[in-house]
Formats: structure tokens, C-alpha cells, sequence
């Protein structure tokens, strides 16, 4: 009995190690140098996220904080002025994290991940 718990001890710290470099961890991070094709591949994962809906990023989107929020946008009338009556949904809050080498934008409310391509980013300095 004593060998089948020590073999047990041996394959759960086996696995347990497996799963830590199987992940690396998520740091919470900002974009550095940004390009017109990593602004791009942002706008692209914010759009895919949001199914698809048209999205408009600040070029210094995630260049000084970890966290973008995106609200969504008024719907407009045939004057091009908003349209009267109650705006359905809330903004969206999006948190780009270094996983490894990868920029990866998670999307708070689901834990959806996208990965950013041709983006470089490295750790944030975020308040706690």
C-alpha cells in the first residue's frame, strides 16, 4: 500500500510540473514599439471578439496600461446623430498579458484569448 501512495505522490508532482511548463504564466503587459500591423492585429482580436462588430482603437491603445476598455458605439439615425432610446450594452474590458514570448489580449468577462501577431510587448508597471 505504502508503494501505491508513493507512486501517486511521484505522478501528481509529475503532473503538477507537466501543467507549470505546459503554461507559462500570465504577466500583465504593454505593447512596446507599436506598428501599423500590430495596431491591426489589436483591432483585429477587439473586432473578433466582439463578433465581429467594427471596432475604433487610440494608436497608444495598451501602450501605458494592461487594461483597454471598449464601449461600445452609439447607433446612429439617418441624420447621423444618435438615435434616442436606451443603448444596449456595456463596455468591454480587455487585458493584454506576456504569455512566454506571445502577446495574448483576454477578454475579462469570458476569458477569451487572443493571440496578437506582430506585436511585442513586455510586463506593465499597473498600480495593484
Amino acid at each position: 500500500m505504502r508503494g501505491c501512495q508513493g507512486a501517486l505522490a511521484i505522478g501528481l508532482a509529475a503532473l503538477s510540473l507537466a501543467c507549470r511548463t505546459a503554461h507559462p504564466p500570465l504577466v500583465s503587459a504593454v505593447i512596446v514599439d507599436p506598428t501599423d500591423r500590430s495596431r491591426m492585429a489589436l483591432a483585429r482580436a477587439v473586432s473578433t471578439a466582439l463578433g465581429g462588430a467594427p471596432v475604433t482603437l487610440a494608436d497608444d491603445a495598451l501602450t501605458h496600461s494592461s487594461t483597454l476598455i471598449v464601449e461600445p458605439a452609439w447607433l446612429r439615425g439617418p441624420s447621423g446623430l444618435p438615435a434616442n432610446g436606451r443603448r444596449l450594452g456595456g463596455p468591454e474590458r480587455f487585458r493584454l498579458v506576456k504569455s512566454g514570448a506571445e502577446c495574448v489580449l483576454v477578454r475579462e468577462r469570458t476569458g477569451d484569448r487572443f493571440a496578437l501577431a506582430a506585436t511585442a510587448c513586455s510586463p506593465a508597471n499597473d498600480p495593484p
